[in-house]
């Protein structure tokens, strides 16, 4: 059993015997891992949402709390596969922290019967990347989330590196690359910047003012170029 596959098991687990306890002891036994190992997931399941918590004593042990969580999620068996290939492409993303909390979010809402499936049918899917990749800080996420201001060390291409002040404005991912689109000011313009190529951010106090950016500022002259929102406004 994959650690995925077991994070799914353990929360449909609780949520099984809910209210009742589970002890990290008894789910260890269960699936196989030890206590330390079974205390690991269940605590990155509370980090990315789920209510889990604990309750001590000798009858004491893990509980999910039902009357907190989402009902089961009325995906079909092709929604919650899609959902779970688009998050695992953002493997080496700046978002793909946030990609993992997600998707056990939606696990743990979703229907027993069409996680079995689609858990199955994730089986045959597979994702071919650069086995060199290195994935993006993830300072960058947040800096474009929180209009700060970035500083980071970037190599170029000929390998020379240089610290710089940026502004980030967007972002472009193209297969396992994903690149920075910031204001430079130590350029004093618009510059893209490879995420593997920055070796070290530091997110300063400092909010970048606003800047706009259209795909024409890009100047993308290979590729098509898609935004990743929906196509018309849900309201």
């Amino acid at each position: 059993m994959t650690r995925t596959d077991r994070l799914y098991a353990l929360v449909e687990e609780l949520r099984a015997v809910s209210p009742r306890p589970r002890s990290a002891r008894w789910l260890s036994d269960r699936f196989g891992v030890s206590t330390r190992t079974i205390e690991r997931d269940l605590s990155a399941l509370q980090q990315s949402g789920v209510p889990i918590w604990a309750e001590s004593g000798r009858s004491g042990g893990y509980c999910l709390d039902t009357a907190h969580t989402l009902a089961p999620l009325g995906f079909t068996v092709d929604e919650v596969l899609a959902v779970m290939v688009a998050l695992g492409a953002l493997a080496t993303s700046p978002f793909r922290a946030s990609a993992t909390s997600a998707l056990r979010k939606v696990v743990a809402v979703t229907e027993n019967r069409s996680l079995r499936q689609t858990a199955d049918l994730a089986t045959r899917i597979h994702l071919l990347g650069d086995e060199n990749a290195s994935a993006a800080p993830d300072d960058l996420a947040v800096a474009l989330r929180t209009g700060q201001v970035l500083g980071i060390c970037y190599t170029d291409r000929d390998g020379v590196a240089t610290e710089r002040d940026v502004e980030p404005m967007g972002f472009v991912g193209k297969g396992d690359n994903w690149y920075l689109i910031a204001w430079c000011r130590l350029r004093d313009e618009l510059r893209a910047f490879r995420s593997d190529r920055i070796t070290r951010t530091e997110l300063m106090i400092e909010r970048a003012p606003r800047r706009m950016l259209k795909a024409d500022d890009l100047g993308i002259v290979e590729g098509e170029l898609r935004t990743v929102g929906l196509e018309q406004d849900p309201l």
